[in-house]
């Protein structure tokens, strides 16, 4: 591979590491501000105050510049205020703000006829567009239902879909996130998501560990809930919140099997690992099968709130009136999502694949270095990092690596932890190498710090 993360020169180097007096002033007052009048039950992971951004390049209130591995949770596909966006929502904006979903404009229907070209299924494809991922993945839920007219379905663990409550019936990457809210909507099963660096269940000799999970749910989940009665399996083809987790190569083949045999719509949530970040447009698309519902959002639209419910055409059969919103299709959300949707055609979807897998080198090399890192996985821009107090037990190390991201956060690089112990790089598909070698040489500096804070050096 080119030179990575860890060859920067010296002077590059010093620049890079230079710790960052944070929060600065203008940034503190602002916190005090916000402590004062917004609900406390957003997830702050620590005290970012963003004035403007450009590209992977994020600056605060106290002029302070941070290289963005997190993209706002995998939301700005083309990075902080692209020019051709930021032209797109302007000259949206200029002709009308809202028509509402009870009327017609050109902007909804040319976006809808863009998705229904990348749809992961040969089948015609026909869309409903909303304000977020959540309500993507409740309109599934709703159209799963009328559709099959069956009332169960089967998530996996570590899964996360939302907040609301159809959603967070779904969700189950942390238990505060069901605390407080019983009952959830009924008729959801959960199953063993394939976590291969972990697995829970026994494979028989020979079987992908993938195979092994839905042969789980045909033979015991079945055996409580009959597959007959199941509207849809939802799922994300990686899992974000779980640990951006990466199924083995037999598991999509065999559950798109066992939904055929059993008549259940196959629901993938692309709502954090789509529109171009594995390096293709669906992260499905890297498992060989296609799904019958796609919910999108994050990324669709370069951060504006904008989300899809994708369905083939043979799917989306509810009549007037059975489903609908004020905002969907929203004139500004669609005109950013086109043109992030021409950006990612244009360039950044293979950006996303050759960038991606010189991230995946680089933080390979990182890892043979560092006894804390015990696995690195992903695809395309979608990557996680590992971190485990033994390699052999595998024990997750959730200080480490909560100490690494704010820790990192002083030192100018923007991350997120998922998942127990899981670092997640999610940056911009804009990204060049240059940027990589900024942000991990960074990285590699604080984990090595993390570790002889820990006495793991």
């Amino acid at each position: 591979m080119a030179q990575s993360a860890t060859q920067n020169d010296m002077q590059s180097k010093e620049f890079v590491m230079k710790k960052l007096n944070l929060p600065g002033p203008k940034s503190q007052a602002l916190l005090d501000r916000d402590t004062k009048v917004i609900s406390a039950s957003y997830p702050r992971a620590y005290p970012l105050v963003i004035d403007h951004g450009k590209g992977v390049e994020v600056w605060d209130a106290d002029g302070n510049r941070f290289i963005d591995m997190m993209a706002g949770i995998a939301v700005l596909s083309t990075g902080h205020s692209h020019p051709k966006v930021v032209k797109a929502v302007q000259g949206a904006a200029e002709k009308f703000l809202h028509i509402s979903s009870d009327f017609y404009h050109e902007g909804w229907v040319r976006l809808s006829e863009k998705l229904d070209e990348i749809a992961p299924f040969e089948e015609n494809a026909k869309t409903f567009l909303t304000n977020s991922g959540t309500e993507a993945i409740e309109t599934a839920i709703k159209l799963a239902r009328y559709h099959t007219k069956r009332q169960n379905f089967i998530g996996f663990s570590g899964a996360f879909h939302g907040r609301t409550m159809g959603a967070v019936s779904f969700t189950s990457s942390k238990p505060a996130y069901h605390r407080g809210f019983y009952p959830l909507m009924p008729g959801v099963t959960h199953a063993p998501y394939p976590n291969e660096y972990r697995p829970v269940l026994q494979r028989k000799p020979g079987e992908d560990y993938g195979e092994t999970c839905v042969r789980y749910i045909e033979e015991e989940i079945f055996r409580n809930v009959p597959g007959e009665e199941v509207a849809g399996i939802l799922l994300e083809p990686i899992q974000g919140e779980g640990g951006y987790l990466v199924p083995p190569a037999g598991f999509f083949p065999a559950l798109r099997k066992l939904c055929d045999k059993y008549g259940i719509l196959l629901i993938v949530d692309e709502v954090q690992s789509g529109v171009g970040r594995t390096g293709k447009w669906w992260a499905v698309e890297n498992f060989g099968v296609e799904p019958d519902i796609v919910a999108s959002a994050k990324g669709i639209a370069s951060g504006l709130p904008l989300g899809a419910c994708i369905a083939r055409e043979s799917v989306m059969t509810w009549p007037k009136g059975t489903h609908g919103n004020t905002y969907g299709g929203n004139p500004i959300a669609c005109a950013a999502s086109l043109a992030t949707l021409e950006l990612i055609e244009e360039s950044y979807l293979a950006n996303a694949a050759e960038v991606g897998q010189y991230t995946m080198d680089a933080l390979e090399e990182i890892q043979a270095r560092h006894v804390s890192i015990g696995a690195v996985r992903g695809k395309g821009l979608m990557i996680g990092v590992e971190f485990v107090k033994d390699k052999n037990t595998k024990e997750p190390n959730e200080e480490i690596r909560n100490m690494i991201e704010h820790t990192a956060f002083e030192y100018g690089l923007l991350t997120l932890g998922c998942g127990k112990s899981t670092m997640r790089f999610a940056p911009p598909l804009c990204i060049t190498k240059k940027e990589v070698d900024e942000g991990l040489g960074i990285f590699e500096e604080v984990v090595t710090m993390a570790e002889k804070e820990q006495g793991l050096r």
